[in-house]
């Protein structure tokens, strides 16, 4: 597999089996073993025997075919339609807590204990208000994680904005959050639940959940507008990563005319002109006698239509979004967050300016479609892929967690990530 680093020994071998079959789910949902070693190019015992250890270890569990036949799949993929006897069939565990993932933003932190089958929809159990430091942010967490069952957990996920350094867990730059820009996060996270950590790009969250939520949509470019703008790119089913730990920051793209200061220390981001706060500021000024708040915004465009000022700044980004795809040669554009709960012309008006400016609506259809959010469900991705199966066991977030805190929390040397149930 692409990036792996490890001998070809037995062991290894069956950790990148394990990983294979694991992320199989992720896209199926439910598989009999037959089904599984046919699309892992396996033979049946060897996929039979590597499940068998899987669900040993609560990695994943075993049900019957008739039972799931009326439920809605995890990820909207279609049921199997065997004919003859039902059969076993095997689905990423759903029962048992295994990550805790958390939303940091700039407003609210959030927080949910998952299984590890990814469940689509956010579903937050508690949420607070963000702290404006460190300290209080990490007391409130603490406060928080309290009322939470974290006994059998495997890692905990948290969603942050800015420009993060993912490999190493560290915030190098948040132009709307500054305090986590000189916050150890990783062992202040690990005080309050003992397991491995493991820092999230938001928009990356936001960018795999939507790919766990469509699993056969495999190249998009993802926009979120919320509290800032931001991208990121998915190529093959993979999140794209570039060379630096910094992709997708359309948001701080320079819209001219614009003077508004940014959070980032420029001027004239468009970020400022159609993150949530901005498209309020812009509101204001349009309509000095208007209530400034998002509801009465949004009856303002349900009444009036795309206004001249806004339909500016939508053209701008429309713009920015279709340089975005003909330099990555893509064709679908996902839209998430505050944009989407505006009336649908919003979405419908940067939907006409990406394609004005999009080499391939020359020649074929580009698409530009608004969505829901899926963190939670992107966040599950990353920790099944960097904490459960990561693509060498030696760097796994296990082995990690171990070296530098002497938790046992992996039991065999011959499987240092996959823990046993619990």
């Amino acid at each position: 597999m692409t990036g792996l680093e490890v001998t070809a020994t037995p062991a290894s071998m069956r950790l990148i089996n394990q990983r294979t079959l694991v992320r199989l789910f992720l896209r199926l949902g439910t598989a009999s073993r037959a089904d599984l070693a046919k699309a892992a190019g396996m033979s049946q015992p060897t996929a039979g025997k590597i499940a068998n250890r899987l669900v040993e270890m609560g990695v994943l569990e075993e049900v019957d075919e008739e039972d799931i036949a009326a439920e809605p799949s995890a990820n909207g993929t279609a049921k199997s339609n065997r004919l003859g006897r039902p059969g076993r069939l095997l689905r990423l565990d759903r029962t048992r807590p295994r990550f805790m993932a958390v939303q940091l933003g700039v407003k609210q932190t959030c927080l949910a204990p998952l299984p590890v089958a990814v469940q689509i929809d956010d579903d937050w159990a508690v949420d607070f208000p963000t702290a404006p430091t460190p300290e209080g942010w990490l007391a409130q967490l603490a406060k928080a994680a309290a009322a939470l069952p974290a006994q059998a957990l495997w890692g905990v996920l948290i969603s942050v904005p800015g420009i993060v350094d993912e490999s190493n867990g560290k915030v190098l730059f948040s132009p709307n959050l500054h305090w986590t820009e000189r916050f150890d996060m990783v062992p202040s996270l690990q005080r309050v639940w003992p397991v491995p950590a493991l820092l999230v790009q938001e928009i990356h969250a936001l960018a795999l959940g939507q790919l766990a939520a469509d699993p056969a949509c495999e190249d998009f470019l993802l926009v979120d507008f919320g509290q800032g703008v931001g991208g990121a790119v998915v190529l093959g089913g993979k999140l794209f990563h570039g060379a630096l730990p910094l992709s997708g920051e359309l948001g701080h793209t320079p819209a001219l005319g614009n003077t508004r200061p940014c959070g980032c220390g420029a001027v004239g981001c468009v970020e400022t002109l159609l993150s949530r706060r901005g498209l309020l500021e812009s509101f204001a000024s349009a309509c000095p006698g208007a209530a400034r708040d998002w509801d009465a915004f949004a009856n303002h465009l349900r009444e009036q239509g795309v206004t001249p000022w806004l339909a500016k700044s939508l053209d701008v980004m429309g713009g920015i979004i279709a340089g975005a795809l003909n330099a990555l040669g893509l064709k679908r554009v996902i839209i998430t967050g505050s944009l989407t709960e505006l009336p649908a012309g919003v979405v419908e008006h940067l939907r006409a300016s990406v394609r004005r400016g999009a080499m391939w609506a020359r020649f074929g259809e580009v698409i530009c479609q608004s969505a829901p959010r899926h963190r939670s469900a992107g966040l599950v991705a990353a920790g099944v892929d960097r904490i459960l199966v990561p693509a060498t066991h030696w760097e796994g977030g296990m082995r990690r967690h171990q070296r530098r805190s002497g938790s046992h929390a992996a039991t065999s040397h011959q499987n240092p990530v996959l823990v046993p149930a619990q």
